[in-house]
């Protein structure tokens, strides 16, 4: 027997990038990991740059990346919102590890007034969502 089912959109800047009935969502907010499922208190949470794992009615698993935002949640619903929201499927890793070094390399430097610990971030981030969805495959 499955788990109860709650709707969960997922919204980035640019478009949906998700919606429908979902068992759980597990996100890392301001304050650790968290799972989100049916029936939970009502919460508005931020969100760090990094994976967000949906588990579908049903069982199925899909991994997004986020590049942080917020997660409402509602007994009945989960909204996250997030400036650049990707699926996992979709990062880039070759990309995104040059983007790690390079941040790497800019913030030794610490040249120009670029936020160079943020861009750093968020390519570990990226990193981060791609181990997940090898985690996930190797199940």
């Amino acid at each position: 027997m499955s788990a109860i089912a709650v709707h969960c959109d997922i919204v980035s800047a640019e478009e949906e990038i998700y919606s429908g009935l979902v068992e759980s969502v597990m996100v890392t907010g301001a304050l650790g990991e968290m799972g989100v499922n049916y029936g939970h208190a009502p919460l508005l949470t931020s969100l760090i740059p990094g994976p967000v794992r949906v588990v579908k009615q049903g069982g199925e698993e899909e991994v997004f990346y986020v590049s942080g935002g917020f997660l409402e949640a509602q007994p009945y619903q989960i909204k996250i919102l997030a400036d650049t929201a990707i699926r996992a499927d979709d990062i880039d890793e070759a990309a995104a590890e040059e983007a790690k070094k390079k941040a790497e390399q800019d913030f030794a430097n610490q040249s120009a007034d670029i936020d160079y610990s943020r861009a750093l971030a968020e390519a570990a981030a990226q990193l981060r969502t791609i181990q997940e969805l090898r985690k996930k495959i190797k199940k």
